[in-house]
């Protein structure tokens, strides 16, 4: 580093020094297919290569991978690039065909081939919808509009989202169990798919570490996803060298601490995540750690809950069902998760003298759990 250099901290400094290269969400793909092929609807021509907008800003542009404009509808695609990141979905093909609709109807999506149905509760799509998360569906909306303003269109459309092969893709993931049937989903918060590496990921950790301690920082978070980390922002107003970008690596941030202490330490991340912590859980992994719904069942006897809420929450599609079944009795849940997180991480850091708190978050953002600093003993 050069001299008079100052160490850059954060999510963002962190996620450079993986080395690592990053990819397109399905969400980032089907956004793009949908811009092309609405804009090529209004004006009988593909933009190619097309440029979109994420969610924090970046304006990325995808080459498309096929075309078609016939009567009354347009198809687009685009090849998922998932950068170095080992993800199933790596090389798929994602299409969008855009119909006109019917005067007010606005955008309608629909699951072409390949991708999934949603048909058990739990999840942040009603059942009977296509398996396109709420950000993506955003995203899709907000280019539809804007490629309507400067073509004269209305934005009434029919989207039909598809992925080449997605069916058989959709078995190696979770799918099936969480009752997303007929294909895959189209995810994305960021647009960005953040490569996974264990040991350059841990190792971004500590540097992360390092440089809040550097910059005197009294307080990190550790986050799971963007998501919680702007609720850990808006929370505590903590600046960017202050976070730290947790994801899956609970243990790594706890051990690191517990060597390198910073007095306060807030965990914030999705209820799933966190009540696998709770759990005992040090790596939040799906393919190495899954939502105990047994302890949360117990946790929720704990709480207030009779027999029947807790065999509710025993059987409970997701986590997300789960604190929403408690939530409805009046039983904590959320509150008894964040609790157990704790307990798990002040066993971790042991001795040192690190506070800690615990956010747990919906995938809107909304907190659905908390509980406030307390130290070893």
């Amino acid at each position: 580093m050069a001299e008079g250099t100052k160490p850059k901290g954060g999510r963002s400094a962190q996620l450079e020094r993986t080395g690592l290269r990053h990819g397109w969400t399905t969400g980032a793909c089907a956004t793009a297919a949908t811009t092309a092929a609405y804009t090529a609807l209004l004006t009988g021509q593909f933009p190619d290569p097309v440029t979109i907008t994420l969610p924090k800003g970046q304006r990325p542009a995808f080459a498309l991978a096929a075309e078609e404009l016939a009567d009354g509808r347009a198809m687009a695609a685009v090849v998922k690039d998932a950068g170095d990141d080992p993800d199933v979905t790596h090389g798929a093909l994602v299409r969008a065909t855009v119909r006109h609709g019917g005067p007010g109807t606005g955008v309608v999506f629909r699951a072409g081939p390949g991708v999934g149905t949603v048909t058990r509760p739990g999840l942040p799509l009603p059942v009977g919808e296509p398996a396109i998360n709420p950000v993506p569906r955003q995203m899709m909306r907000e280019h539809i509009a804007e490629v309507a303003r400067a073509h004269g269109g209305t934005a009434d459309v029919e989207v039909e989202v598809s992925v080449d092969g997605g069916e058989e893709i959709a078995r190696s993931t979770w799918n099936p169990r969480l009752g997303i049937l007929g294909g895959l989903s189209i995810l994305g918060t960021t647009g960005i798919v953040v490569p996974y590496s264990c040991s350059a990921w841990i190792d971004s950790i500590r540097r992360g570490v390092d440089v809040a301690r550097a910059a005197g920082r009294t307080h990190v978070a550790g986050c799971t996803g963007s998501t919680s980390e702007k609720v850990a922002i808006a929370v505590h107003g903590l600046p960017e060298d202050a976070l730290l970008d947790m994801g899956d690596f609970a243990g790594a941030v706890l051990k690191y601490l517990r060597r390198h202490p910073v007095p306060r330490l807030t965990i914030a991340g999705g209820f799933a995540k966190l009540s696998k912590l709770a759990a005992g859980h040090l790596d939040l992994h799906s393919s190495r750690s899954q939502v105990d719904k047994g302890f949360l069942a117990e946790l929720a006897r704990h709480g207030g809950a009779d027999d029947e809420l807790a065999a509710a929450v025993a059987g409970a599609n997701t986590g997300l069902e789960a604190v929403q079944l408690c939530a409805a009795r009046g039983v904590p849940l959320g509150d008894l998760v964040a609790a157990a997180a704790r307990t798990t991480a002040l066993g971790v850091l042991r001795e040192a003298p690190v506070a800690v708190d615990v956010i747990c978050v919906d995938r809107a953002g909304t907190i659905v759990g908390r509980v406030e600093p307390a130290a070893y003993g």
